[in-house]
């Protein structure tokens, strides 16, 4: 992610200055000690863990900065908005949080959409802007997808990152943790059933088990709220256009993922997601040439591509008067 940010700003002759999430400040830190030590001239990249009360704040605010890329909440994304705005009118990109379907057709091949719409909610333990937070299943198919995705989910390895074959680590602090219990909880009070997990793994540390929801339905907190943690709600669904009503009522339009064995489905659904990236038949494939940002309170502007280096230029139009050759 830091990359994300750095490389444009680089390329297109921008000083930076850093500031590293406060949970996970040392490899920006380490990635400084790489910048110096490859040769680039002192304060053309400038590290400065903090706090976002006090450090983001500064940032934000500050009159000598003309623009800022943020990544992070909606909550926190406004509040950087907002100080652009009171200072002085800097540039913002802003990639914020998302709440993205993942649709699964009847016609999909349901082993493949199993795995797929698995790893693209529990990937890093859910802790992903774009994670695909919700899954939408086609009536059909409904019982089925909620049994299997269970018993990938019940089989999904839990425990210390740095043992071969762990898939789910804990998440980043308490009070992640904390959160995504509360949701947990919530869900189950809302008539949601849960199928599997919803508990802490283990006696250390944040760790909470893979949880899956069914009898989900849109208008639950859970299908609602970005949770920021591994827990997959299924959304069941009868039409192509109930998919996309389903998928389109969120305040968020980060990701979202079409699977399904109909390339007219496919088409018809990525055109009408209001999302910045809509992957079929895969998920959370990423290419350093493809724009990526969101929609609606997702975020402003793009990252990545042409579009990404755009981000820190300034179009200038210089109008000259010649001079008559007869003068």
């Amino acid at each position: 992610m830091c990359a994300w940010k750095l490389a444009p700003a680089l390329a297109c002759g921008c000083c930076v200055v850093l500031k590293p999430a406060e949970q996970t400040p040392l490899t920006a830190l380490h990635m400084a000690s790489l910048i110096a030590e490859a040769g680039v001239p002192a304060g053309v990249v400038n590290v400065v863990p903090g706090y976002g009360a006090t450090t983001g704040s500064a940032i934000s605010s500050h009159m000598r900065i003309h623009k800022v890329a943020f990544t992070g909440s909606t909550g926190v994304g406004k509040l950087v908005m907002q100080a652009a705005g009171a200072s002085n009118c800097k540039a913002i990109t802003l990639e914020l949080g998302g709440k993205s379907p993942c649709i699964v057709f009847d016609d999909a091949s349901l082993d493949e959409a199993i795995e797929i719409s698995h790893h693209a909610i529990f990937f890093n333990q859910g802790q992903c802007c774009v994670a695909g937070s919700r899954t939408l299943v086609q009536e059909s198919i409904y019982e089925e997808f909620v049994q299997k995705a269970v018993a990938r989910a019940a089989h999904r390895k839990v425990g210390h990152p740095s043992v071969p074959g762990v898939e789910h680590g804990a998440q980043v602090s308490q009070r992640q943790f904390d959160t995504v219990m509360a949701y947990i909880k919530q869900g189950q009070e809302e008539g949601a059933v849960l199928e599997c997990g919803g508990k802490r793994w283990g006696k250390k540390g944040y760790f909470i088990e893979p949880t899956v929801f069914s009898n989900v339905t849109p208008n639950m907190t859970i299908a609602r709220e970005e949770i920021f943690g591994p827990v997959q709600v299924i959304i069941k669904f009868r039409t192509i256009e109930e998919a996309i009503t389903i998928a389109n009522d969120s305040d968020y339009g980060l990701g979202g993922a079409v699977l399904t064995k109909s390339i007219d489905t496919a088409m018809q659904v990525s055109n009408q997601l209001r999302a910045g990236t809509v992957w079929v038949n895969c998920y959370d494939v990423l290419a350093t040439q493809a724009p990526f940002g969101g929609f609606k309170q997702s975020g402003i502007g793009r990252e990545l591509g042409e579009y990404g280096l755009a981000a820190y230029t300034a179009v200038k139009t210089v109008m000259i008067k010649l001079t008559s050759k007869n003068t």
